[in-house]
């Protein structure tokens, strides 16, 4: 962003105009994705210079980043003055070709044919891998829509096979052998080697992926093997709290809040409040934190720890001022 925010100061008297495309909004609705995309540029660009366009119908990757063989996130393309495309790639290589576009050279010089072979062979057997990956996905999701277990089972066997270090994929094995096929001898295994390399590798986002796969309130545990559960929950969310250590105040109080609903659900009601009123502490440290993503947090923390105290939100308020 900062970066084309620049480029376009820059050349706003030369007939350059930017245009960015939000295309891969995550949300439970297209009007949320929207909200969500205005309120981050409002507290993060609130005086940005160009105009930023959202697409939910895939339009950017059928029509754009296929065609192109492009993968990364941001991708640039350039429209020259004929209407051709004359680039595609990074944003950071606009300072050096920009001005050769501007003047009607770059297009047919044989450096940008050079830079265009050597995208695309770069770039192509990654696509290509991603399209495969989009397939997979597709023939699972639409598997999942009917209960076809079967076959949901079969697609994704197939992407981690394929994909061995994809989490995503390895989250959907887990998740349909666990929570849709109830297969507790197939799927806690899986758990317990998705935990171990979590744990191994420190990767924050698996160890997450983990820690709902045990304790998410909208699913269903009745099924599961309570010690087995525990067991697996409380050596989670030991690591958890002790990377916290190293972790600023929001992402600390977002370790705490998580690691709360594992005591909470144990029984050990004491500590998993406790652990909220300290993920509270941690939103009000010297580091400032974007207040949209405080305010929403904040009455995430409020809401649990109300439930978890039974006390009603509107005192916990006035419990947070005294503090």
């Amino acid at each position: 962003m900062l970066t084309l925010i620049e480029l376009q100061e820059t050349y706003k008297d030369s007939g350059v105009e930017v245009v960015a495309v939000a295309a891969h909004e995550s949300a439970a609705s297209a009007e949320e994705a929207r909200s969500k995309l205005d309120a981050w540029l409002n507290e993060n660009f609130p005086k940005l210079n160009f105009r930023v366009a959202f697409d939910d119908t895939g339009a950017m990757n059928t029509l754009w980043m296929q065609p192109s063989f492009s993968v990364g996130i941001p991708t640039v393309f350039v429209i020259d003055r004929d209407g051709h495309i004359a680039f595609v790639g990074r944003p950071d290589k606009l300072h050096d070709i920009l001005p050769q576009i501007l003047d009607g050279t770059w297009r047919t010089s044989a450096q940008a044919k050079a830079a265009e072979r050597e995208r695309i062979a770069e770039d192509e057997p990654k696509a290509r891998k991603q399209a495969l990956k989009e397939q997979i996905r597709g023939k699972f999701r639409e598997a999942e829509e009917i209960e076809d277990w079967k076959t949901a089972l079969a697609a994704i066997k197939k992407g981690v096979a394929l994909y061995p270090d994809n989490l995503s994929f390895r989250q959907a094995h887990v998740h349909l052998l666990i929570h849709k096929m109830h297969d507790m001898q197939t799927g806690l295994p899986a758990l317990r080697q998705l935990i171990r390399d979590a744990i191994n590798t420190n990767y924050e986002v698996m160890l997450h992926v983990a820690f709902f796969e045990l304790f998410d309130p909208a699913y269903d545990y009745s099924k599961f093997p309570s010690v087995e559960r525990f067991a697996m929950g409380k050596e989670l969310s030991e690591h958890i709290l002790a990377l916290s250590r190293l972790k600023d105040d929001y992402s600390k109080a977002w370790s705490y809040r998580m690691v709360a609903a594992y005591y909470h659900a144990s029984g050990n009601k004491d500590r998993a409040v406790e652990l909220l009123e300290l993920a509270l502490k941690s939103l009000d440290g010297p580091k400032p934190i974007s207040e949209v993503l405080k305010d929403g947090f904040l009455a995430d923390l409020l809401q649990t720890l109300a439930n978890y105290k039974g006390e009603k939100v509107t005192a916990m308020f006035v419990w947070l001022r005294r503090r």
